[in-house]
Order: C-alpha cells, then structure tokens, then sequence
C-alpha cells in the first residue's frame, strides 16, 4: 500500500494535519501527519489514539514533522482478530511503520503504555544495531515501579470479568465518561469535544478487545521491561509527568531514572494524566525545549 493522506474530516479536522495510512503487517495502520522537519513520532496511551494529540501536533510541528498513530487495533486502524497484544508486539508493529515512514533519524515521544511501547521499542532497535532514535519523551510511562496496572490487570483479564467487560463495555459510554473524568486532576480543564472523540473511535466493533489483551500480558511484560532498560541507559531521555498522576505514580519517576544516564525530569504540578491535554501550553512548551538541546 503506497502513503495516501487526506485532510482528517469531522472532530479531528485541524490546519496543517493531514489523514494517512500505512500498511503494517497486512493490516491498515491510520496516522496523523503535520508539521516539516525531521520527524517526531507519537505513540498514545492504552485507550487513545492519535485524538488525543489534537492540541498538540500544530505546535509541536512548527520545527518537526509530526506523526500520531494510531496502533492496529485502535483508533481508526484495522481491528485484527486474536491479535497479539503483548508490549514486544505492539512494539514490533511500531518499529514497522517507523521503518517505513522514518528512514532518517527521528525522536519517539509516548504516553502511559505508549511509553511503554517506546521503550520497548527503543530496545529491540538497540538489539539490532539501529541507530536511528535521537531521543526519547516518556509522559508518565507504565513502568513496573508504578503499582496501579499491578493490581487491575489480574482482576481485569479473569475470564468472567473480561466476558462481561466485551459485553457492557461498548454499551456504557457513561462509565468511559467516568473513566476518562478520573485520569484529570481538575475536570473543569477537559477540553470541549473530549468526551465525543475518544468515543467515535470506541463505537467501532471490537475497540475493547486491544486493552483486554494488553492486559493479558501485562505483568509478564512489566517485568521482561527491567531487563529491558540498561539498553537505553545513554539515551537522551525527558521523563515528563503531571504531578497529580493518578493512574502512573509520579514516584515512579525515580526508580525508572535510575536506569537512565543522560535524562531529565518535568513535573507539571496539579496535573493528571493526560498533561497534553490538561496543559498542553505548558507540554508544548517542555517538549520543544528538550528538542531545541544539542545530542
């Protein structure tokens, strides 16, 4: 499938953003593209897709080019029966499309288990020898120091409480309105149409199905992440968090660090989880200040 794109059309119409698809194995992977530069590819959350971006891609594509995927399973990419949704997998999907879209180097930024992904991906590129990565932007990245997947995944995946989860989930908008309200630490600050994007892309057939089986795997894949992480130790690396993280413990930061030579720590003080959303003057802002310093 050669790149075609297209300007994006209803809620995540935005100047300058452009509606693309690749083909990753075999399966249609839909992207957001703005901006000109080298590129700087975004990597969302477990139950985002490129939406959850939209305040972001403009500013952060003034000196770079932009590109928001939207993982196979997820968003508006293909929905892929038994799909394997394991850290390595989706990784491996990641380094795809990059290898496609991104010959040159380029910086990879993720958020939540999109920085998980990330540096999953950073590894497996170090493992075989790819020097294309400059940097690394991790928003509050699921890490094994950070107890809350810890907990909800075993519940999460029993086979009675999945069942009913692929059942109700895609019937009870009310309970991902919820949902979405808890990851802010000061609801007044959601953004208009929030609510209304995130869930044109859950109506789709089989959208719960990706974060049932990432939880599947998720504590096996929490721990083979510790042997991971001495791969990335020269990596340049911000570690960006909202202060007032309820779902990533900000005191996870410090465990993660550890690992990490050359890295940097912003903290957005009264700040959730989604801190692209929540303040994304002051993300835009960090973000292109960590991009402008020399390697």
């Amino acid at each position: 499938m050669g790149t075609e794109c297209t300007a994006p059309a209803g809620i995540e119409a935005q100047s300058g953003v452009e509606e693309c698809f690749a083909s990753v194995g075999g399966s249609r992977m839909r992207y957001l593209r703005a901006g000109s530069g080298s590129p700087l590819v975004l990597l969302h959350g477990l139950l985002g897709y490129s939406f959850s971006w939209r305040l972001n891609m403009t500013a952060l594509g003034e000196n770079r080019t932009v590109l928001a995927i939207d993982q196979v399973g997820t968003g508006f990419s293909d929905r892929v029966a038994e799909l394997d949704c394991s850290m390595r997998a989706v990784a491996n999907r990641t380094l795809a499309f990059l290898d496609q879209q991104c010959p040159e180097p380029f910086d990879l930024l993720g958020t939540s288990h999109g920085g998980a992904i990330a540096m999953w991906a950073a590894a497996l590129m170090a493992e075989r020898g790819d020097s294309r990565l400059q940097r690394l932007i991790l928003v509050a990245p699921a890490n094994p120091w950070s107890p809350n997947g810890r907990l909800v995944a075993p519940f999460v995946t029993q086979p009675p409480i999945a069942t009913a989860a692929r059942w109700t989930l895609p019937r009870a908008r009310f309970a991902w309105n919820f949902f979405l309200r808890r990851l802010y630490a000061d609801t007044g600050k959601i953004p208009p149409g929030t609510l209304e994007g995130y869930s044109a892309a859950f109506d789709l057939d089989g959208s719960w199905e990706y974060g049932l089986r990432v939880l599947g795997t998720w504590l096996e894949d929490l721990e083979q992440m510790k042997a991971l992480l001495p791969r990335l130790a020269d990596v340049p690396i911000l570690l960006l968090w909202g202060g007032a993280d309820p779902a990533v413990y900000p005191e996870s930061a410090e465990p993660l660090r550890r690992y990490f030579r050359n890295s940097e720590h912003v903290s957005l003080p009264g700040v959730g989880h989604l801190p692209y959303e929540e303040a994304p003057e002051e993300f835009n802002r960090a973000v292109k200040e960590f991009l402008r310093k020399p390697i």
